[in-house]
């Protein structure tokens, strides 16, 4: 599966406690040849490892090894190498399992625990700057959902919608003297108050930036019977048939979504120059990650392929040499930007990924603190 897979709700449930062991496995991966080569080998190497740790383990049964390792074999045969991005991860338990193929790197790790490794799904998640984007015609309403890899159809919380088709009614014409105007017609009205109130539970079960595309009247008509569309970050007034491709979408969408970086960019710069002012400012990774340990803080930037190999010494963060593994040493913490983001985004704080290099100043990491 991929990252925009990843609902507040999908990561609920990988969350939960669950019966030990539950296994999680990670390991870089390679998108083109000749570096894709080794993949394979890696990991079956990884799969053998969590064999041996699983019949190592006294806690865990023979059935219940033998389980994990069959499914572990079909996730394997499920990896499709043609879709390999910067990493994969493997999770699974003795009822089954599941695939991730993540652009973001992530270490070798095999974990036994009672609770999936979610922290590298999360990152990549947050990287991807995920978004929502709506057309919106009188008769259909389309979701998209939209990557910086890209934008796709996505069929979820009722959507497509398409208005009920209702014969023509000469009589009512008569009544009222000329077929009324599309967006004044009460049942159109009903259509985007059921558009309305989809969208509205989508926002709430996983908030993302909104844009919204369509004719003037049917923008205005979204925002005079509902709330959810008011939001957006961008509008374009541009029609939106039912069939529209994505590429078509995405190059309607295109000056809206460089505008909302822009607008997103600045607002960063913005949070971080008040928080230095204030003197909430925390910059580096051993200050930032002592701050949400603390639950302090409102906004981590981080550069975006900022990743470091660290080791945890009395409460602070020291390098380590290069290849250094957990394996080697318990305190070693091979993802701990990963973890780093994982655990402000469960405190309530703000991820955003910003250029490399624009960072170097403050040790590729920053943060504005609530206090």
């Amino acid at each position: 599966m991929d990252t925009d897979a990843l609902t507040a709700g999908v990561l609920r449930e990988l969350r939960a406690t669950r019966p030990y062991p539950a296994l999680s496995l990670t390991m870089p991966t390679h998108r083109t040849a000749p570096d894709n080569a080794q993949d394979p080998v890696r990991l079956r190497n990884l799969v053998a490892e969590a064999g041996h740790r699983l019949d190592a383990d006294p806690r865990v049964s023979r059935e219940t090894a033998a389980a994990i390792r069959a499914e572990l074999d079909r996730a394997v045969d499920e990896v499709d190498p043609r879709r390999a991005l910067d990493s994969l991860v493997v999770l699974a338990t003795a009822d089954g399992h599941q695939v991730w193929q993540l652009p973001r790197t992530a270490p070798e790790r095999v974990v036994l625990s009672d609770s999936y490794l979610t922290r590298n799904l999360v990152a990549a998640k947050a990287q991807a700057r995920p978004y929502w984007a709506l057309t919106v015609a009188a008769d259909h309403a389309t979701l998209w959902n939209g990557t910086d890899g890209g934008i796709e159809v996505r069929e979820t919380g009722g959507f497509p919608l398409t208005a009920p088709k209702e014969p023509p009614n000469p009589q009512r014409e008569e009544r009222i003297g000329d077929t009324p105007s599309t967006f004044t017609d009460e049942d159109t009205r009903n259509f985007f108050r059921t558009v309305d109130e989809k969208l509205r539970a989508l926002l709430a079960a996983d908030p993302r930036p909104l844009y919204v595309m369509g004719l003037p009247p049917a923008l205005s008509l979204l925002d005079d019977v509902g709330e959810s569309a008011k939001a957006a970050v961008g509008r374009v007034a541009k029609g939106a048939p039912a069939d529209l491709p994505p590429a078509d979408v995405l190059r309607e969408l295109r000056p809206a979504l460089e505008e909302g970086a822009r607008q997103a960019t600045a607002d960063v710069e913005r949070r971080l120059d008040n928080a230095r002012s204030a003197h909430t400012f925390a910059g580096g990774l051993d200050e930032v990650w002592a701050a949400v340990r603390e639950g302090r803080v409102g906004l981590i930037a981080v550069e975006e392929h900022f990743q470091t190999t660290v080791r945890v010494t009395d409460e602070h963060l020291e390098p380590v040499p290069e290849g250094t593994t957990a394996a080697e040493d318990p305190e070693i913490r091979e993802d701990l930007v990963d973890e780093l983001i994982e655990a402000a985004l469960d405190g309530g704080a703000d991820v955003v990924f910003v250029e490399d290099d624009s960072l170097a100043e403050h040790g590729r990491i920053a943060a504005a603190l609530r206090f």
